[in-house]
């Protein structure tokens, strides 16, 4: 039966022996028994006299030592509020799981675990997540394969850990998302080759507006679109279509170089023909009016005196034709008039010195008579019919 039935006698567990008036438990009594058995914990354990009195003299000693125990745990638990942020860190304080604020480098104190907590941040540690090997398809209907490596940092500590619940994962997706539409707008071609960094760049930006939409605190530093093939079946086929384009470059360059050498040539020599031409075109008409004012000049003077001009400009002109030629003067005795040799097979000699053959000798000349003036009489001795001894006397 239980203890406060009746009849069951003084079985109150709370030590109330006093009565069977069913009152509550003595708490002096409870109080009495915990601080004996917390003595008995920390080494008091007092003596029992002869009278079952307890004698022990130590009770205040034990107690001070509780308190000096309590003390020390309180003390070493604000201790682990005690934290240092490292330069390229910051460290996030939550109050119970609720945002406080964000602190910068240096040593810091906040309420011990439970009540407040730090988190710290990384903010200039360079992450990077990679992209490898995804088939995307391409505007032209065509498959390639994509390997692409993000570099991204945290820009905003609390928005990085409270606005998203994972945010470097939904990092990965939305670049995976973004790059798998840009590529569907552009041609395979186009990404394959001159496209590559444009797609990188539109991927980048659209990634970035995205995750700024989200308020998740990252931001993307590069966006690397690191190789982009044709799947493996049609990997041959491709590479010699890249060949073969390759080559075509290569032949435009070419043709582009020899034409950049050439035009400028000639350009330069069409530009000095020209500048020739105008140079002959300005000589001959400045020698043809040099030449029709001469002329005039001259008509002018022949007008006026028509013998004297006629008799000078044939004085002109055998001076021009004999200026340059040899001539030998032969004087003749009793006064005649001196005869005028023209050597006419040293002028045959000259005239025929550029026309030899090829073994090198030259055709030979037949003496020729000597031609006397207009203006002279016969050079031989009509008396004896034989030429007289002429002496030389000069050749101009």
């Amino acid at each position: 039966m239980a203890w406060n039935e009746p009849g069951g006698g003084n079985k109150d567990p709370w030590g109330n022996r006093g009565g069977g008036d069913g009152g509550p438990p003595d708490l002096d009594e409870a109080f009495r028994k915990l601080k004996k058995r917390l003595s008995g914990l920390f080494g008091g354990g007092g003596r029992r006299g002869s009278g079952g009195g307890d004698t022990s003299g130590g009770g205040g000693i034990n107690e001070r030592a509780l308190w000096l125990i309590l003390g020390v745990a309180v003390l070493g638990w604000l201790a682990t509020g005690f934290y240092i942020v490292q330069p390229p860190e910051r460290a996030v304080i939550t109050r119970f799981g609720a945002f406080q604020q964000v602190v910068g480098p240096g040593p810091h104190w906040h309420l011990p675990w439970p009540i407040e907590s730090a988190e710290v941040v990384n903010v200039a540690r360079n992450r990077s997540l990679t992209l490898d090997s995804q088939l995307m398809l391409t505007k032209d209907e065509n498959v390639i394969r994509i390997d692409m490596s993000v570099q991204y940092d945290v820009r905003d500590p609390k928005a990085f850990l409270f606005n998203v619940r994972m945010p470097e994962e939904t990092l990965y997706h939305v670049i995976e998302s973004v790059v798998r539409e840009v590529v569907g707008q552009n041609k395979m071609d186009f990404v394959i080759t001159e496209g590559r960094g444009e797609v990188a760049q539109q991927t980048h930006d659209v990634a970035q507006k995205i995750m700024d939409g989200y308020g998740a605190g990252l931001n993307i530093q590069a966006v690397n679109l690191q190789q982009a093939t044709a799947p493996e079946p049609v990997q041959d086929a491709f590479e010699d279509v890249n060949k073969a384009r390759e080559d075509r470059e290569r032949f435009i360059n070419e043709a582009q170089a020899v034409r950049n050498n050439v035009v400028p040539s000639a350009r330069g020599d069409a530009a000095q023909t020209v500048e020739q031409a105008k140079a002959y075109k300005t000589r001959v008409v400045d020698q043809a009016k040099g030449d029709a004012s001469r002329f005039l000049a001259l008509l002018k003077e022949y007008h006026q005196a028509p013998q004297v001009t006629r008799k000078r400009l044939y004085l002109d002109a055998m001076q021009d034709v004999l200026g340059n030629t040899g001539k030998v003067l032969v004087d003749r005795k009793g006064g005649g008039r001196n005869l005028i040799y023209v050597p006419l097979d040293q002028m045959l000699n000259q005239a025929g010195s550029g026309s030899s053959d090829s073994s090198g000798s030259s055709n030979p000349t037949l003496p020729q008579p000597p031609v006397a003036g207009s203006t002279s009489s016969s050079d031989s001795d009509q008396s004896t019919g034989r030429s007289r001894p002429t002496r030389s006397r000069g050749q101009n």
